[in-house]
Protein backbone atom coordinates (compact mmCIF):
# COMPACT_ATOMS: atom_id res chain seq x y z
CA UNK A 1 0.00 0.00 0.00
CA UNK A 2 1.41 3.36 -0.91
CA UNK A 3 2.05 6.11 1.60
CA UNK A 4 -0.77 8.27 0.21
CA UNK A 5 -3.27 5.41 0.46
CA UNK A 6 -2.26 4.78 4.08
CA UNK A 7 -2.65 8.49 4.92
CA UNK A 8 -6.03 8.61 3.14
CA UNK A 9 -7.28 5.47 4.90
CA UNK A 10 -6.12 6.79 8.27
CA UNK A 11 -7.90 10.12 7.69
CA UNK A 12 -11.11 8.37 6.62
CA UNK A 13 -11.07 6.13 9.71
CA UNK A 14 -10.47 9.15 11.95
CA UNK A 15 -13.49 10.93 10.48
CA UNK A 16 -15.71 7.91 11.04
CA UNK A 17 -14.48 7.35 14.63
CA UNK A 18 -14.55 10.99 15.74
CA UNK A 19 -18.33 11.24 16.44
CA UNK A 20 -18.11 8.32 18.89
CA UNK A 21 -15.28 9.89 20.88
CA UNK A 22 -16.37 13.55 20.60
CA UNK A 23 -19.96 13.04 21.71
CA UNK A 24 -20.59 15.99 24.04
CA UNK A 25 -23.66 18.05 24.95
CA UNK A 26 -23.67 21.26 26.99
CA UNK A 27 -25.72 24.00 28.63
CA UNK A 28 -24.32 26.75 30.81
CA UNK A 29 -21.37 25.44 32.82
CA UNK A 30 -22.45 21.80 32.43
CA UNK A 31 -21.21 19.43 29.73
CA UNK A 32 -22.31 15.82 29.26
CA UNK A 33 -19.71 13.56 27.65
CA UNK A 34 -20.07 10.19 25.94
CA UNK A 35 -23.62 9.30 27.03
CA UNK A 36 -24.45 5.67 26.40
CA UNK A 37 -27.14 3.17 27.36
CA UNK A 38 -27.46 -0.58 27.36
CA UNK A 39 -29.75 -2.47 25.02
CA UNK A 40 -32.72 -3.96 26.84
CA UNK A 41 -34.08 -7.49 26.55
CA UNK A 42 -37.60 -8.13 25.30
CA UNK A 43 -40.15 -7.28 27.99
CA UNK A 44 -37.81 -5.18 30.15
CA UNK A 45 -39.53 -2.31 31.96
CA UNK A 46 -36.35 -0.38 32.76
CA UNK A 47 -33.11 0.64 31.07
CA UNK A 48 -29.91 2.34 32.20
CA UNK A 49 -27.83 5.26 30.98
CA UNK A 50 -24.28 6.37 31.75
CA UNK A 51 -22.01 9.35 31.00
CA UNK A 52 -19.53 11.80 32.47
CA UNK A 53 -20.84 15.18 33.59
CA UNK A 54 -18.43 18.12 33.93
CA UNK A 55 -19.14 21.36 35.74
CA UNK A 56 -16.86 24.20 34.58
CA UNK A 57 -18.54 26.69 36.90
CA UNK A 58 -17.61 28.00 40.34
CA UNK A 59 -20.91 26.79 41.88
CA UNK A 60 -22.12 23.20 42.31
CA UNK A 61 -25.00 22.08 40.13
CA UNK A 62 -27.31 19.10 40.58
CA UNK A 63 -28.63 16.52 38.12
CA UNK A 64 -32.23 16.03 39.25
CA UNK A 65 -33.61 13.72 36.56
CA UNK A 66 -34.92 14.16 33.07
CA UNK A 67 -37.33 12.95 30.44
CA UNK A 68 -37.30 10.72 27.37
CA UNK A 69 -39.93 9.86 24.79
CA UNK A 70 -39.01 6.15 25.12
CA UNK A 71 -39.62 6.00 28.92
CA UNK A 72 -42.19 7.24 31.44
CA UNK A 73 -39.51 8.69 33.74
CA UNK A 74 -35.77 9.33 33.95
CA UNK A 75 -34.40 9.04 37.49
CA UNK A 76 -30.93 9.35 39.02
CA UNK A 77 -29.91 6.20 40.95
CA UNK A 78 -26.93 4.99 42.95
CA UNK A 79 -25.69 1.42 43.15
CA UNK A 80 -23.40 0.35 45.99
CA UNK A 81 -22.16 -2.81 47.67
CA UNK A 82 -22.23 -3.28 51.44
CA UNK A 83 -21.47 -6.57 53.15
CA UNK A 84 -21.38 -8.34 49.81
CA UNK A 85 -24.92 -7.22 48.92
CA UNK A 86 -25.44 -4.86 46.02
CA UNK A 87 -28.16 -2.26 46.59
CA UNK A 88 -29.71 0.33 44.31
CA UNK A 89 -31.61 3.41 45.39
CA UNK A 90 -33.00 6.53 43.72
CA UNK A 91 -31.31 9.81 44.62
CA UNK A 92 -34.47 11.79 45.31
CA UNK A 93 -32.48 15.02 45.80
CA UNK A 94 -30.43 14.39 42.66
CA UNK A 95 -26.69 14.07 42.16
CA UNK A 96 -24.36 16.96 42.96
CA UNK A 97 -21.86 17.93 40.27
CA UNK A 98 -19.08 19.78 42.15
CA UNK A 99 -17.76 23.15 40.98
CA UNK A 100 -14.83 22.79 38.57
CA UNK A 101 -15.29 19.02 38.83
CA UNK A 102 -16.83 15.97 37.22
CA UNK A 103 -18.95 12.95 38.10
CA UNK A 104 -19.00 9.76 36.07
CA UNK A 105 -22.15 7.67 35.87
CA UNK A 106 -20.97 4.09 35.26
CA UNK A 107 -22.00 0.47 35.85
CA UNK A 108 -22.11 -0.45 39.58
CA UNK A 109 -22.19 3.25 40.55
CA UNK A 110 -24.34 6.28 39.75
CA UNK A 111 -26.58 5.84 36.70
CA UNK A 112 -29.76 7.02 35.06
CA UNK A 113 -32.71 4.68 35.32
CA UNK A 114 -35.14 4.84 32.41
CA UNK A 115 -38.38 3.77 34.14
CA UNK A 116 -41.44 2.41 32.33
CA UNK A 117 -39.87 1.75 28.94
CA UNK A 118 -42.32 2.33 26.10
CA UNK A 119 -40.12 0.24 23.78
CA UNK A 120 -36.94 -1.76 23.98
CA UNK A 121 -33.56 -0.12 23.38
CA UNK A 122 -31.68 -1.81 20.54
CA UNK A 123 -27.92 -2.12 20.16
CA UNK A 124 -26.58 0.31 17.57
CA UNK A 125 -29.37 2.88 17.79
CA UNK A 126 -29.23 6.37 19.28
CA UNK A 127 -31.97 7.51 21.66
CA UNK A 128 -32.71 11.06 22.75
CA UNK A 129 -33.42 12.26 26.28
CA UNK A 130 -33.32 15.54 28.16
CA UNK A 131 -31.40 15.81 31.43
CA UNK A 132 -32.53 18.35 34.01
CA UNK A 133 -30.04 20.29 36.13
CA UNK A 134 -30.85 22.61 39.02
CA UNK A 135 -28.90 25.57 37.58
CA UNK A 136 -28.02 24.72 33.96
CA UNK A 137 -31.61 23.72 33.18
CA UNK A 138 -32.44 21.18 30.48
CA UNK A 139 -29.71 19.56 28.41
CA UNK A 140 -30.79 17.54 25.34
CA UNK A 141 -28.60 14.41 25.07
CA UNK A 142 -28.28 11.50 22.65
CA UNK A 143 -27.39 8.09 24.08
CA UNK A 144 -25.54 5.58 21.91
CA UNK A 145 -27.01 2.16 22.73
CA UNK A 146 -24.48 -0.63 23.32
CA UNK A 147 -25.01 -4.34 23.86
CA UNK A 148 -27.08 -5.96 26.63
CA UNK A 149 -24.16 -6.38 29.04
CA UNK A 150 -21.93 -3.56 27.80
CA UNK A 151 -19.63 -2.10 30.45
CA UNK A 152 -18.74 1.06 28.51
CA UNK A 153 -19.51 3.05 25.37
CA UNK A 154 -19.30 1.11 22.11
CA UNK A 155 -15.75 -0.07 21.54
CA UNK A 156 -14.46 1.10 24.95
CA UNK A 157 -14.72 -2.04 27.09
CA UNK A 158 -15.54 -5.69 27.01
CA UNK A 159 -19.22 -6.59 26.62
CA UNK A 160 -19.12 -8.69 29.80
CA UNK A 161 -22.35 -8.60 31.75
CA UNK A 162 -22.51 -6.59 34.93
CA UNK A 163 -22.71 -8.89 37.96
CA UNK A 164 -26.19 -8.60 39.45
CA UNK A 165 -26.11 -11.51 41.91
CA UNK A 166 -27.36 -10.47 45.33
CA UNK A 167 -28.78 -7.13 44.18
CA UNK A 168 -31.46 -5.67 46.42
CA UNK A 169 -33.84 -2.90 45.31
CA UNK A 170 -34.63 -0.23 47.95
Amino acid sequence: MTFLRIVGLTAALALVATPVFAQQFAAGDISVEKPWARATPKGAAVGVGYMTIRNKGAVADRLTGGSADFANAVEVHEMSTKGGVMTMRPLVDGLEIPPNGAVTLAPSSYHLMFQGLKRQLAKGETVKATLTFQHAGDVPVEFAVGGLGAMGPAGANSPAAEPMKGMKMD
